[in-house]
């Protein structure tokens, strides 16, 4: 009996009409992957010197690609479109964040020497 529920948790839930099923993602993806989201939004403290281009821009553009997926296939996983939605949210401003530190704030020390 326990292993049947478990074993339930762990299947992708079938799809409302197989006709119309193109594919289903599994509902734990997107939810583990909120743990990405929750950990750039602890990084907003870290001083942006530290803040990686490559890493935010990734996070940015898989948050902006895949949520725009999330709307295409059939059903539409609204907790896949969340958390993407907010990966790219705070992509983007972990990346203003090093923009501005790195080329904004020079011009801001320069101005005040002057």
């Amino acid at each position: 009996m326990a292993a049947s529920k478990l074993q339930a948790l762990c299947v992708e839930p079938p799809c409302r009409s197989q006709n119309h099923c193109i594919v289903a993602v599994h509902f734990w993806a997107p939810t583990f992957k909120w743990g990405i989201s929750i950990a750039n939004i602890a990084d907003f403290s870290k001083p942006p010197e530290k803040l990686s281009y490559p890493q935010q821009v990734a996070v940015t553009c898989t948050g902006l690609i895949w949520s725009r997926y999330s709307t295409v296939i059939t059903p539409k996983n609204w907790n896949l479109f969340a958390v993407n939605l907010a990966m790219a949210g705070t992509g983007l401003y972990q990346l203003s964040r090093k923009l501005q530190h790195d080329y904004f704030s020079e011009a801001q020390a320069v101005v005040a020497q002057e």
